[in-house]
Order: C-alpha cells, then structure tokens, then sequence
C-alpha cells in the first residue's frame, strides 16, 4: 500500500510546490552606486529631486536607517549576496587579494531562490569576494531581463546604476572650466568639513545632476515592469550599493560612507507581508546583512543559520519589531593599496567609531580617490596650511575612539569620547563593538598576509578555532583605550609573548599610546633588530618612527626586500607611505629594484610605487 501511494503523493507536491511558485511575489533590486542617502531631497533636505523614487514611496516603504556595512562595493555586494558579515567570512578586503569560498552550509541567496522555482537574473555587476558557485543566476549580463523567464514563474532581477559611479567625479580641470552643470553650484549645501571652493560646489553640482539622471533610470525600469503587467507582483528595492561619493564617504565608515537610502515598493496584492501602511516611513535599522534572509522570507523559504542578518519583511514580521532594531555594525579594512581598520556600532542617535591604528589618518593616499579633483584640492589647501580646524581633521591622526551624537552632529566632527557628560554611553558602546569584534570573530586582528598564508581556504573555520586568540589580540589592542599607567604592565608582558600576533599588537597600541610609550623605545629597537616575524619588526619600526627615536628606512628596506609576498608587501607600503606622509614627514629612498621579481609587478605595489615615484 505504501509504494504504491509514493507516486500519487509525489504528483500532489509537485502540484502544490508549481501553484506556490506561481503565487509567489517578484523581487527587484535596483541598485545605485556609490551614494548615500544624503543626496536624496526625499532622505535629506539638501538632496537632488527624485520624483519617481519619491512615488515609490507613496506606493510602498521608506526606511529612514539603511546601512550598508562596508563603505565599499566588493565587500558591501558580497555581504548583500551572502547575508554575513565580511570579517566573519574573510570576504572584508577591496579588492580580494583570494576569492575565499563559503562557509559550509551557504549559498548566495538567489542560488536558493532558483532552487525554488524563481528566474534570476544580474544586469550585470557582481563584484563579489568569494567564490560564487554554481546556479546563481539564469542570467548575469548586460542584457539580463526577467522577459526570459517561463510562464507563470516568479523572478528576481538585480539592475546596478553606474550613472552615480564615483569615477563619473573623475573630471579634469578644463572638463569642469567648459561643461555646466544643471545644478547651481551656487545652490548646494556642503558639509562643514569640506572647504568652500568652487571645485566642491561644482563637484557637488554635478552629483546632483547624476542623482537626477539616476532617478529617470530607475523610472524607466519601473515603466517596463509596468508595461509587462508585473509591477503590481513585484516588490521593488531601490537602495545605493554603499555610501559615497565626494570625500570622506566612500572607504569611510561615517554616515556618508554607510547611511543608504532605501525605498521598497510594495504591491497592495502583498501588503500583508509588510510591516506598516503604504507610503509610511519606517525608523528600525535595518543593514546590509538583512537583505537576502529578507527575499527568502518573502519568498516562504527557510533563512540558513549560518547568516547574520534577519528578515524586516514578510509573515510574521511586525512594525513593532522593526522598530526596536537600533543598532547597525560598520567595517573598513583595505580599500585598494591603502590598509586601514576601522570598525563602528551605531545604536540609536550615537555613533562610535574604534580607529585600531590611530596614529593613522584618513586622508593617506589611494591613488584611485585622489584621482577626483576635490581630493586633491582638499590636499593642497591643507598643505597650505588654509583649512578650518575641522577641514584639517581628515588630514590629522585620529583618536582611538570617537562619539558622535548624531542629532546634534550629524557631520560626525565634535567627538564626545572625552567629554564626562557622555562617559556611559562610551562605556557601553565600547564594551558592545568590543563584543561584536571578539563574537564574529573577526579575522582582521591577523594581518591579511597571514590570512591568505593560513585562513582563506576556509576562513570561517580559520576563525572558530582560533576565537580565543582573536579575543586575547583585541583586549591587548584595546590597551591603548586604557591610560597609559594602567595598562603598562600588561603592555610589558605583550611585548615579551611567544605569540607574534600578540607582540604586533602590542606594538601598535604602543604607537596609540605615543609619548607616553617612550619607555619601551629599548625594547621596541630590540625587537625591530632581531624578531622573527617580519611584520612584528615593521610595526616595532613604525612604533620608532612615531616616537622620533629612530629612522624606520633600514628596517622597512630589509623587509620589502626579504618578503615574496605582495600582499605583505603592499602592507609594508602603506606603513612606509604614512611615515613619509604623516607629521614627521620621513624620507625614503625606493624603486622596484628593492623587490623580488616574483612581486615587482603586483597591482597594488605598483600603485605604491607610481605614488612613491612622484
């Protein structure tokens, strides 16, 4: 009796699982490069008009805090696609020196939705940081269209705009002195720590008009949605891909480099599985992480443990729940050749930032950034000694934490961590990115040398077993937060561990701690002479070279010319690039004759070279 009945069962589910499938609803991302949310009149009032993206959310939702959690696309897409957190999974660095592979038990999301019966379809960016697998998309291409898909079967198409791509800043002087924009440069409001010329204003001018070119593009898409008859079963996103782009937004992680906008249209047909009325404004945080598990649960399908991140819409989902989200984690690491490790937690209106090697400071060069006329204007002006005291912070080293009270500061220049009237909530935000650091855990407490040496064939489990060490390097980094006399003697015995990592931190909280340190200046020549980690004797190098006890060009020489890895190499440079660049304006003698051949040719020294050549 019972074999019998297995066809007659299998017959009925499959029935079952195609009317499912039939009655399921469309996704659509639109996605829009390099802007945050300020450039938008309907998310900040000195924002371009967008009329067809403000009708979308009269026809649907618009969430007041969307963050992406990289300020950068490789890693802000790749944490999109995957639903975890880049420096969980080893995916943190732009570009990927490795494509890692994906934690056990995870695909990218549309791969599960194809599963399921959907069309999938990328016009046309990836940009991804991991190993994508195979059966994402049906179609991933500059023709990419969900008009392909059978009959009666529910899709889900991504679109990237690149009219609002950073290069489209990439203008030179006699392109801004012959084109006029649409926008009055007169007309546009720059952030206090912008200097006020007429490169910025028409720089701005400019992104306002690509805003207004975004907002037509994103308006066509919807026509043809329409005119198929599919935009009533289609839940439509439109959101910036990270934040961006004038500078100090994009590869930085304050609320220019990660606050996106983001509007979701809602068919009345689907309502129901959302959490609040057409045309409202939603307050709860939502991130980056959240977006895939978010398209499963719309979709009826089971969101992996393995992701971080959590549904905002679909069944069971409520307003109320959605409102009590009010924390949001940031990442920067490298962004190109120029390494930095930042991380940050938002929760409600404050903002903390944890600078891990403060003595460094935003404005080191990344030959791609400072391509844009407003970068190095910016530069020359602070030469010159014709900045503002908060125009020169982007130019000046930084302090290990920063609190900002974003409704009274939403530019994010008047850091409170030192003010007594906020002592608490410094306490608790750091003790929380503290735990969310050590919880991850997070792989960018070892040099991304050794995780390419170590890690990457399979960071996450690289990073499971070695938690209880990842958590040891972030309390020895977090020393540095700590006055000085109170954490000395555990600074000394860092200094004396077995652990190479332990020694590298310890060196660069040593740094942190400038003068104050100037006490282990023996113990740092000692170790920049004769440790047997090549990193460690650059970091105590670095460590001289801030205190002004002693030149850093023999050590850093020996280095470059020993390693054969370029991604150490490129490591190597940024710290060579800070010392001559930073305060004590080091000099340095350097050509690709220092290098192994086997690295002369990496992309990323090259950009160090072609900077240091100048």
């Amino acid at each position: 009796m019972m074999t019998r009945c297995l066809l007659p069962c299998f017959l009925l589910t499959f029935a079952v699982s195609l009317v499912q499938a039939a009655d399921r609803p469309n996704f659509v991302w639109l996605v829009s490069e390099d802007n945050s949310k300020h450039y938008l009149k309907l998310f900040d009032g000195h924002g371009a008009e967008t009329p067809r993206i403000a009708a979308m959310a009269q026809d649907g939702l618009l969430f007041e805090h969307a963050f992406s959690n990289s300020p950068v696309c490789s890693v802000a897409r790749t944490t999109l696609i995957t639903g975890c957190y880049a420096p969980r999974i080893g995916t943190q660095f732009h570009r990927k020196t490795v494509e890692v592979p994906l934690p056990e038990g995870l695909q990218m999301f549309p791969a599960v939705l194809r599963q399921a019966g959907y069309f999938t379809t990328n016009r046309q960016k990836k940009d991804y940081n991991a190993i994508e697998g195979e059966g994402v998309w049906d179609e991933s291409s500059k023709e990419a269209t969900w008009r392909r898909r059978g009959d009666g079967q529910p899709f889900f198409h991504m679109q990237s705009f690149h009219v609002t791509h950073e290069s489209s800043l990439h203008f030179s002087a006699e392109e801004m002195a012959s084109e006029a924009t649409q926008t009055e440069p007169d007309s546009v409001t720059l952030a206090p720590y912008h200097p006020d010329t007429p490169t910025f204003r028409y720089t701005l001018a400019r992104y306002h008009d690509r805003i207004r070119q975004l907002d037509q593009q994103v308006g066509e898409t919807l026509g043809q949605l329409e005119s198929d008859g599919l935009l009533e079963d289609t839940f439509v996103f439109y959101f910036g891909d990270h934040g961006g782009v004038l500078p100090r937004s994009k590869g930085y992680v304050y609320e220019t480099g990660l606050h996106v906008p983001l509007v979701i249209r809602v068919p009345e047909k689907w309502q129901h599985l959302a959490p609040a009325p057409r045309g409202s404004r939603v307050p709860g945080f939502v991130s980056f992480i959240d977006f895939g598990p978010t398209l499963l649960h719309l979709a009826g399908l089971p969101v992996p443990d393995v992701v971080d991140g959590r549904p905002f819409l679909g069944e069971g989902v409520t307003l109320a729940d959605v409102n009590t989200r009010n924390e949001a984690f940031g990442h920067a690491d490298r962004f190109d050749e120029k390494y930095d490790l930042v991380r940050s937690l938002r929760r409600g209106r404050f903002k903390y930032i944890r600078s891990y090697q403060p003595f460094n400071f935003d404005g080191l060069q990344n030959n791609y950034r400072y391509r844009m006329l407003a970068y190095a204007e910016w530069r020359e002006l602070s030469h010159q000694g014709e900045l503002s005291e908060v125009q020169r912070q982007f130019f000046e080293s930084r302090a290990p934490e920063a609190l900002y009270d974003l409704e009274s500061d939403p530019h994010e220049t008047d850091n409170l961590a030192a003010d007594p009237a906020h002592a608490a909530t410094l306490v608790d935000l750091r003790r929380r990115l503290s735990d969310k650091v050590k919880s991850l855990p997070d792989l960018s407490l070892y040099p991304e040398s050794h995780l390419v040496d170590h890690a990457f064939d399979n960071p996450m489990a690289f990073g499971q077993s070695h938690k209880s060490e990842i958590s040891q390097l972030v309390d020895i980094a977090d020393l540095c937060l700590l006055p000085f006399a109170e954490a000395r003697d555990d600074i000394e015995f860092a200094l004396k561990s077995d652990d190479p990592w332990s020694r590298y931190w310890v060196l660069i909280t040593c740094s942190a701690h400038g003068d104050a340190a100037e006490s282990f200046i023996t113990a740092a020549e000692m170790i920049a002479a004769s440790d047997s980690e090549r990193l460690v004797r650059l970091r105590a190098a670095e460590f001289l070279a801030v205190q002004g006890a002693a030149d850093p060009q023999a050590v850093i020489a020996k280095a470059l010319r020993s390693t054969r890895s370029s991604t150490e190499a490129n490591l190597i440079l940024n710290t060579l690039v800070l010392l001559r660049d930073g305060q004590r304006g080091h000099v340095f003698a350097i050509d690709e004759s220092l290098f192994h051949e086997t690295i002369r040719d990496a992309e990323y020294v090259k950009r160090r070279l072609e900077y240091l050549s100048k």
